[in-house]
């Protein structure tokens, strides 16, 4: 019996290019999604998977190519007409207006919630939404969304793009959508796309994640400078053949580094805690993990509060720190790539009160090259980078300040595989010359890189693991059962 014929594609994209003044964002991307299946797109920062996602969502036309929806050729790209088409996104800049309540924020989402009893309705909408993919989520839908972890936030936006009010959802764009969420989250939320996808729904899964693409594509398409450079079922790649179609070495299996134990070396800081007291040493990777929003990212404000100053910076400061929320509290939207790189470190760069512009150009050149912030021009503005690019940046500005202790919010959101390799040998080498990193991450793998670990529950430290104690089973244990197994 011959094979069913594949149904026709829901979204087509043919040979599209686009620039941004001297960027070359798209050149000639070609690709399509048909309904009932799970499309990875993967590919270094800057490859232009964002742009194909803003391209597909309506925000953006391309200056060349063709832009088809259920076979009809989009002549006037928009927002809107993507959106009537079943089109949702969830984009790595999460995009809910924080001064408003989640319950309002669905009200934005759906447009047709107008009317008495409208707060109602989308109260059910989006309670349904995140019972049925986050079961157990404990988050008020009368909050304002400004008051809620990044996790929470990225669990809202993603239950918004699966909700259903008058237009159902049939093509759900995913942006790097577990950045923020730990293992057990992001379990259940690529449940939720095996689910969706079985009942005939389209996804376009985009993560630096590998496993995930992996265990929930079904058809990989790896884009490299602003093109499709492999297209494959996903039944065809290894975790090996994936890293190598994107230009990539692969990482060696179960990352970790050799346990070092500085039980001798300074206390540069220390906080007390009535159950497990928190010091950090010179020279050591500290990590801070659990189940996200327990209290982790909190510790880091805190300790960055504490130790910086008020209104000028220290000519010598205590600690440096990388934002994994880089909109909130990371980036200065309006400034040049090199100002957010510089200004953390004006003290080194001025001669007799004035900016070293060449000191400044200098620096920011040989952190460029380093760290490949992907740019032919320093000068350009800051969201004309990708957004693992801008956290390149971030991370760039932190590293280039005199500071002895550098805090990092999970500070690989979004971040490729090659560049992360590459960030975790210059945090070895800057350990081992004497820094300290403090470590926030979802990332298990990055967890087990670290000296010691701190494990936080509800808010609190419950158990302190190092050297060959750190480990998933122990962090899971600790993190459930507030106890160390």
């Amino acid at each position: 019996m011959p094979d069913s014929p594949s149904p026709s594609p829901l979204v087509e994209l043919e040979d599209a290019r686009l620039r941004f003044g001297v960027v070359k964002a798209l050149d000639g991307a070609t690709l399509h999604v048909r309904p009932g299946e799970c499309l990875g797109l993967v590919g270094h920062n800057g490859a232009g998977k964002s742009t194909v996602v803003n391209i597909l969502n309506g925000a953006l036309t391309p200056d060349e190519g063709v832009l088809r929806r259920d076979g009809q050729t989009v002549h006037r790209n928009d927002i809107n007409d993507a959106r009537a088409h079943g089109t949702r996104c969830v984009f790595q800049e999460l995009s809910l207006c924080p001064n408003l309540t989640v319950i309002e924020n669905t009200r934005i989402v759906h447009r047709d919630l107008g009317g008495f009893g409208w707060r109602k309705r989308a109260r059910q909408i989006i309670e349904d939404s995140l019972n049925r993919i986050f079961p157990g989520h404990h988050i008020d839908s009368q909050a304002t969304v400004g008051s809620l972890s990044i996790a929470q936030r990225q669990m809202v936006e993603i239950a918004m793009a699966f909700s259903e009010s008058s237009t159902r959802p049939r093509l759900v764009i995913l942006d790097e959508p577990t950045s923020s969420l730990d293992a057990t989250l992001a379990g259940q939320m690529l449940a939720q796309v095996r689910r969706f996808v079985q009942a005939g729904g389209s996804v376009i899964l985009i993560s630096h994640i590998l496993h995930e693409i992996l265990s929930t594509a079904d058809r990989i398409i790896v884009m490299k400078d602003g093109r499709v450079s492999v297209e494959r079922p996903a039944g065809d790649f290894t975790t090996q053949s994936l890293f190598e179609a994107m230009g990539s070495v692969a990482p060696e299996e179960g990352v970790t580094q050799q346990a070092r134990n500085l039980s001798q070396a300074p206390v540069v800081l220390k906080v007390p805690h009535p159950t497990v007291p928190f010091t950090a040493r010179r020279g050591e990777l500290v990590g801070l993990t659990g189940l996200s929003g327990h209290g982790q990212s909190e510790m880091l404000i805190d300790l960055f509060r504490q130790h910086s100053g008020n209104w000028l910076p220290h000519r010598n400061p205590t600690v440096a720190f990388v934002a994994g929320d880089r909109r909130l509290n990371g980036i200065f939207h309006l400034w040049s790539i090199l100002e957010n790189f510089a200004i953390a470190a004006l003290g080194d760069l001025t001669r007799r009160g004035f900016v070293d512009d060449a000191a400044v150009r200098e620096r920011g050149a040989a952190w460029q090259r380093r760290i490949e912030i992907r740019t032919q021009d320093m000068n350009q503005p800051i969201l004309s980078l990708s957004g693992g690019n801008q956290q390149k940046v971030l991370f760039a500005r932190a590293l280039g300040t005199r500071a002895p202790v550098v805090l990092m919010d999970d500070p690989m959101r979004g971040v490729d595989v090659g560049t992360k390799q590459e960030v975790y040998r210059i945090i070895r080498e800057e350990a081992a010359a004497g820094r300290t990193f403090i470590w926030y991450s979802t990332e298990m793998e990055e967890v087990c890189l670290c000296d010691r670990v701190y494990v936080f529950r509800e808010g609190a430290i419950v158990a302190e693991l190092a050297g060959s104690e750190v480990n998933e089973n122990n962090i899971l244990a600790a993190s459930f059962e507030g106890e160390a197994a």
